[in-house]
């Protein structure tokens, strides 16, 4: 098993001060960072996930405590980890997802936290009416979350769920609701173009100008 311990070593070993500052303000200094690129950080635990897959087990102990550390970089780990480990998770693992999503909060945390719970939904159709909800959410990050729950599904996609999570987020003035709108309309014109296309000259007129742009590039 993976302990906190061997992580921070590594961690703490390719730590670059210079880089931390800039990461941190790409992030508008939200958060701290190790100051780690993305190659060498997933380099740095490769090794470690090959051996963690064979376990067949989740360490949510690790997890929580990678979640709840300081720098950014222990986040980045957890959304390595579920990923490597995907094919164990399971729908009564997503209420602690939901712990990661309404904590820590990010559009680089919350849309890697999508792919993961979309994952565990292409097996289990009880997701579906849980994002129905979180579409509704007083937390317009877990409602970010759910708009792009659909990304990357492509001929998997339910039209008919898109529209409905899509139009309970209309009228919102947050950035990030109404880009991942244009971007779960941009994804799926590329599987669907009829669609996408006829989806926005019905509800055009009541999206932000940013969805409509960003949904009609391919159109």
């Amino acid at each position: 098993m993976i302990s906190f311990e061997t992580l921070t070593n590594r961690f703490e070993a390719l730590a670059n001060s210079e880089k931390a500052v800039q990461m941190a303000a790409y992030m508008k200094n939200q958060f701290a960072y190790f100051g780690i690129q993305t190659p060498e950080r997933r380099a740095s635990y490769k090794e470690l996930l090959v051996t963690e897959r064979k376990t067949k087990m989740i360490d949510w102990d690790l997890l929580d405590q990678c979640w709840q550390a300081s720098q950014r970089e222990y986040q980045y780990f957890v959304g390595d980890y579920l990923r490597a480990m995907k094919k164990y998770l399971v729908f009564e693992d997503i209420a602690r997802l939901e712990k990661y999503a309404r904590s820590q909060q990010w559009w680089d945390t919350i849309d890697f936290l999508n792919q993961i719970i979309g994952n565990i939904g292409l097996a289990d159709d009880r997701v579906d009416d849980l994002m129905r909800s979180w579409a509704r959410d007083e937390d317009f990050w877990i409602r970010r979350l759910a708009v792009e729950y659909q990304i990357g599904r492509k001929k998997q996609t339910k039209p008919e769920l898109l529209e409905e999570i899509l139009v309970a987020n209309f009228g919102s003035d947050e950035f990030f609701i109404n880009k991942a709108i244009g971007w779960a309309l941009r994804d799926y014109s590329k599987t669907n173009l009829d669609w996408v296309r006829g989806f926005i000259q019905r509800y055009g007129y009541l999206m932000s100008a940013l969805s409509v742009r960003e949904g009609s590039k391919y159109i």
